[in-house]
């Protein structure tokens, strides 16, 4: 995708969605999930990922656990009861935006 610009606004729920389908994560795993996802058309860059991941934990969204994984320590990544049902509803926001785009960028398939 030429434009990374145009996920930033679904970054938070693209994280929410993948951690909703893995339990949890972390923050390369979830980097390399969305790459391979999308056949490298979108990459998450760790300056876009970390803030997006520390907001959505401030929000009461995500859980952390710390876990050491070859003598470093690793931050995990997964959704709280909260986060599970915002999952859903950001899903469904998304999913109602998609739906008014298309209408907008191609009105006869819609």
């Amino acid at each position: 995708m030429s434009n990374s610009k145009l996920y930033k606004g679904s970054l938070n729920t693209i994280i929410l969605k993948l951690l909703n389908e893995h339990d949890k994560m972390y923050g390369y795993e979830i980097t390399q999930k969305v790459k391979v996802l999308t056949k490298g058309e979108l990459n998450i860059t760790e300056g876009a990922l970390y803030p997006a991941l520390h907001k959505l934990e401030a929000e009461g969204l995500l859980d952390v656990e710390v876990a050491k994984v070859d003598n470093r320590l690793r931050k995990y990544y997964k959704l709280t009861e909260t986060g599970t049902k915002e999952t859903a509803n950001k899903l469904n926001e998304l999913a109602e935006y998609i739906k008014t785009m298309q209408a907008l960028v191609s009105p006869k398939l819609a």
